[in-house]
């Protein structure tokens, strides 16, 4: 099964819609989806490491494009679902304090998330709820979106045909490293 969605993948890759499909899951994956953009934009550089960077660049312009409407969702249902809660729940003023401690460290926050395997999608909304400047949002998101994309393609441009064949060989393996990189992400913004 493996096996076959790689080989689709790579078939993605080589067709005229991957750079489309590929912005589709980049700014999904900053506002809502819980797949991160690597799952296409990596068999899209070992398949044409010649675009390596103009595929980095299609991920950068739709993750943060994605992570705009993230902070969007975040600032605009705050206001119309999370304040009632927090206001029947007796605890606005809890929130007041840490939207002020978010906004202190927000740009180290939305740093983290945007190189890391913790979801950005998170931070996005996080950020759009407790109204952290949105130009040190963007320019958060662009320097560590711009870090995670180009540099894993200047990683595949540079060692594309051996990481390749390590990956093709090992499969099962990346897979498994991939869901627990994941699942990790996950588990750090349930329980941390």
């Amino acid at each position: 099964m493996l096996r076959r969605l790689y080989d689709w993948t790579i078939r993605l890759a080589e067709s005229p819609h991957a750079l489309w499909a590929l912005a589709v899951v980049a700014f999904a994956e900053s506002s809502v989806f819980p797949i991160p953009p690597d799952v296409i934009m990596i068999p899209m550089i070992i398949a044409r490491p010649n675009r390596a960077f103009l595929i980095a660049g299609v991920a950068l312009a739709a993750s943060v494009t994605g992570g705009i409407a993230g902070y969007l969702i975040g600032w605009g249902l705050f206001e119309s679902v999370g304040r009632p809660v927090l206001a029947f729940y007796h605890m606005t003023d809890k929130f007041d304090e840490f939207r002020t401690a978010y906004n202190d460290w927000g740009a180290w926050a939305v740093l983290i998330a945007g190189v890391t395997p913790f979801p950005y999608k998170v931070i996005t909304i996080l950020s759009g709820a407790t109204g952290l400047n949105f130009a040190v949002f963007m320019v958060a998101s662009v320097v560590a979106r711009g870090l995670r994309f180009f540099v894993v393609a200047g990683l595949l441009w540079k060692f594309g045909a051996p990481i390749r064949d390590f990956i093709e060989k090992r499969l099962g393996l990346m897979f498994i490293l991939f869901v627990a990189l994941l699942l990790g992400g996950f588990y750090v913004v349930k329980y941390l």
